[in-house]
């Protein structure tokens, strides 16, 4: 019953890590058809494809760098777009836009215009307008406020008509980041995550966003008249953005158009203290629920304990003594089946020529000892969310990049205790302690567990001794070390208390139902 337990969870993680390598490899399809969400009064139509500047060649970009509060912006002039934001804190990770919120409009042409502590703005001007870009960035938080000053400087009316692009999502490179980004679309009180590599167009958008692994870019127009939509570009790119309201300025007029943007780590208090509807682009998928309350679990005991390697074992214990009941039905499931043990080797003696017959006399014989066969595994099986909730959680958790504990540099990644020369097969050249020694729990946790059998099924056995806990240590072996480490700890909890019950039935204590 132990092999198939340990067998149900294997299949499981393997379903994830295929899971998830499947949506990584999503880039190299192209597809075509184009989903679209329409306005119950009016449909949206995805803006024309644009068309790139040809007056500039890309090494002639000039960059504009700008920084505050340890984040540094650098601006394509010309455009007066964020290409990419370098956060400093955050051992100078990049959140790379390409176009972050540029007017698609290949005749603007930007310069700088004039640059504060608290602001940065860029200037347009030709025959017919003049347009001033001005970002208003806070001193206390991720908030940026974003104003476009359009002015009519022609002798006739205008029409205003261009989108704004977010930036641009590019999943090309390394798979494993790239199925990290999406979009979030708020519209007509509904919330949708929408595949970013399809078309796309929402009317009315309350705010959008999109986030690569850790940070995020979220916008919300005031008034909330523009349409949102995501233009796919080709396999590995695909354009966000929202389509500003078309609109007549009327000569010697002025218009004034303002969004409220957060630009910044996915950190839930964060976004909540701009605007908490705005969380809703921190989204786990399936199992959101459980990762949000599980996320928030962690941060409660990291303000307690001030680590977060340690709040990390704290989370593994909180959730192992919740679901106690439920492992310590398993574990007494187990033992019950090793006390029955002999009478169905002696059945098998007996009946090796009947299958059916055995199989008959088996379950009869559990029935009579009212032992569940499949006790080990509900319990199992209703773990298995809760793991795959945390994986989600913790995967994208920005609070743990950078995060010390002992040896661990960064618990966002494998824990690296030591560089080889040269690389090994299938380990490669780190030496990562956590997965080892979790390799080792679960060699012991199956050797506690497993129940005494002869013949073939003892050879099987013996083999799955190793197998199990070597497959595992594969499967966890260049995960993020925080998720590493509280799997370990929980399987250490559950070695543990296998021992105690271990010890208990050998002194003839009966185990109360």
């Amino acid at each position: 019953m132990e092999r198939k337990l340990v067998l149900a969870i294997t299949l499981s993680l393997l379903v994830l890590i295929s899971w998830s390598a499947l949506v990584s490899k999503q880039q190299t399809f192209v597809n075509k058809e184009v989903t679209q969400i329409t306005s119950p009064v009016a449909p949206v139509a995805t803006p024309p494809p644009r068309q790139s500047p040809q007056t500039t060649a890309p090494e002639e970009v000039s960059v504009v760098p700008y920084s505050y509060r340890q984040t540094e912006l650098l601006f394509n002039e010309s455009d007066a777009a964020i290409q990419e934001v370098v956060f400093h804190q955050y051992q100078g990770y990049t959140f790379e836009l390409k176009n972050g919120l540029m007017l698609a409009d290949p005749k603007l042409n930007f310069r700088k215009f004039s640059f504060s502590l608290d602001s940065a703005a860029f200037i347009h001007e030709d025959a017919d307008k003049r347009i001033i870009k001005r970002f208003l960035f806070s001193k206390h938080n991720y908030f940026i406020e974003l104003e476009l000053q359009i002015e009519n400087l022609s002798g006739s009316p205008i029409n205003i008509d261009m989108p704004l692009l977010l930036g641009t999502l590019q999943f090309s490179g390394d798979a494993q980041e790239a199925r990290f980004k999406d979009v979030t679309i708020a519209s007509q009180g509904k919330i949708t995550h929408p595949n970013a590599r399809k078309d796309i167009a929402s009317a009315n958008v309350s705010f959008m966003g999109l986030r690569d692994r850790y940070f995020c870019l979220i916008i919300e127009p005031k008034p909330n008249t523009c349409s949102g939509f995501i233009r796919k570009l080709n396999a590995v790119e695909s354009e966000v953005g929202l389509q500003i309201q078309e609109q007549t300025l009327n000569p010697n007029n002025t218009q004034l158009l303002n969004f409220r943007i957060y630009l910044g780590p996915q950190e839930l208090s964060a976004i909540s203290a701009i605007n908490p509807e705005w969380t809703a682009v921190l989204y786990y998928g399936t199992f959101n629920f459980f990762s949000q309350i599980l996320l928030q679990l962690l941060y409660f005991l990291q303000g307690i304990v001030h680590n977060w390697g340690v709040a990390v074992i704290l989370l593994s214990i909180s959730i192992y003594l919740l679901l106690f009941p439920l492992s310590l039905k398993q574990i007494r499931s187990m033992k019950e089946m090793q006390r029955i043990q002999p009478l169905v080797e002696e059945l098998r003696k007996k009946y090796k020529d009947n299958p059916q017959k055995l199989n008959t006399e088996i379950m009869s014989l559990y029935r009579q000892h009212k032992v569940n066969p499949f006790g080990g595994c509900l319990p199992m099986i209703l773990q298995i969310p809760v793991f795959f909730a945390l994986y989600q959680a913790l995967i994208r958790s920005v609070a743990l990049k950078g995060a010390t504990f002992l040896w661990i540099k960064d618990l966002s990644a494998p824990d690296r205790l030591f560089i080889l020369p040269s690389s090994l097969p299938i380990i490669g050249n780190e030496i990562n302690i956590i997965p080892i020694l979790m390799m080792i729990v679960m060699f012991v946790q199956q050797k506690v567990s497993t129940v005494a059998s002869t013949g073939s099924q003892a050879e099987q056995q013996r083999i799955m001794l190793i197998i199990f806990p070597l497959m595992f240590g594969i499967i966890f072996y260049r995960m993020p070390s925080g998720l590493v480490l509280y799997w370990f700890v929980n399987s250490l909890l559950m070695v543990l208390q296998q021992v105690r019950l271990h010890r208990k039935g050998q002194d003839g204590k009966k185990i109360k139902h």
